[in-house]
């Protein structure tokens, strides 16, 4: 059997897809330590933490072998890095698309070649195929048995891996429901059968975006001002990093009716307020992009700019390193920072980067 490296994070997902890859492949488990953990003294537990005992547990219980790689320096480098760097310039970044590129199909990839393994296998909910006819590999939309989409499809967190990544991904979970993923962790005895999934960013404990970049510049970010969209100061607010394109929630300030963050800018740290329908555009423009099936300059697809967004009619036209998305209807809080990712059906044409 081909060797095949598994990203174990102790969830259930990469415990079922052990259960499903162990009968294809020579599975060698692998997980990742990408922050300190601390023990209910505040001692460093990094080492040990619940889910990498879990994952250790898991592999002891499928006989199969398990590694810790200790990522934490490159993750601090790219991934913490970059979601800092990119909310202090006023955005809202999504920093595990930036994992999967980097850490996960990147950093762990070259560790999974190293031990001879040919794949990596993560429990993401997506599928991989190869398509003769443009001899590309095609990343596609987790589905149902029934043909749906499943609704934890994860492609939109995946479309910037590259062709080298895609032919080295297995996605096991691609057409499993999540009822039967528990199922089969449970008819196994696996200690991830009952854990619940993980909402927040993994390394933003409860979702305190401003207070882990403060903690990462070294100081307390300035508060600045609340202006109307006419340009007219209206309140104080605590700096631009705690707010992002279409807050209603936390925003501080009373104005005796509903009103929302429609843009901000970090070189002036000024928040922008207004009314629900000043959030709505037709038009984006994206960076960085990443075309996985389409090699046409314009093309008319669907496109959502957030993870749990429908996707929604649009045309794309690329210039050089950019694209200029023209939606059929204008969208709600297009936020720069996130990703703007293009699907035909089932397949992942490509995406970039809100700018």
């Amino acid at each position: 059997m081909e060797k095949l490296m598994l990203a174990m994070s102790g969830g259930v997902d990469s415990s079922a897809a052990l259960i499903l890859l162990k009968e294809k492949y020579d599975v060698i488990g692998a997980t990742l330590m990408l922050n300190d953990s601390k023990d209910e003294n505040g001692d460093s537990m990094c080492g040990s933490s619940q889910d990498i005992v879990d994952a250790k547990r898991v592999a002891e219980k499928m006989e199969v072998p398990h590694h810790v790689f200790d990522m934490r320096e490159v993750f601090s480098a790219t991934v913490k890095k970059s979601f800092v760097d990119s909310y202090l310039n006023g955005e809202t970044p999504n920093p595990c698309v930036n994992c999967n590129e980097v850490i996960k199909f990147g950093a762990l990839l070259q560790k999974a070649k190293e031990l001879s393994c040919k794949y990596l296998a993560t429990g993401h909910y997506a599928r991989v195929e190869y398509d003769e006819a443009s001899g590309r590999y095609l990343l596609k939309k987790a589905l149902l048995k029934d043909g749906t989409v499943n609704p934890k499809d994860q492609s939109y967190v995946l479309y910037r891996l590259s062709q080298e990544q895609l032919s080295a991904a297995v996605f096991p979970l691609g057409s499993m429901e999540k009822s039967e993923i528990r199922e089969l962790a449970l008819e196994k005895g696996l200690v991830s059968a009952g854990k619940p999934d993980s909402q927040d960013i993994c390394f933003v404990p409860e979702g305190c975006y401003g207070d882990f970049i403060e903690e990462n510049i070294g100081y307390k970010y300035p508060a600045g001002k609340f202006c109307d969209t006419d340009g007219n100061v209206i309140g104080e607010h605590k700096g631009v990093i705690h707010y992002t394109i279409g807050q209603r929630r936390g925003i501080g300030v009373g104005f005796g009716r509903p009103v929302y963050v429609i843009s901000k800018n970090a070189e002036n740290n000024t928040v922008v307020l207004g009314d629900n329908e000043q959030l709505f555009c037709d038009t984006i423009i994206a960076r960085e992009l990443n075309m996985i099936a389409v090699t046409a300059k314009e093309f008319s697809c669907k496109a959502k700019t957030r993870y749990k967004q429908t996707e929604q009619p649009c045309k794309v036209i690329i210039s050089e390193d950019k694209a200029t998305v023209v939606f059929d209807e204008p969208i709600r809080a297009v936020t720069p920072g996130q990703h703007i990712v293009f699907y035909d059906g089932d397949t992942v044409l490509g995406g970039g980067v809100i700018c």
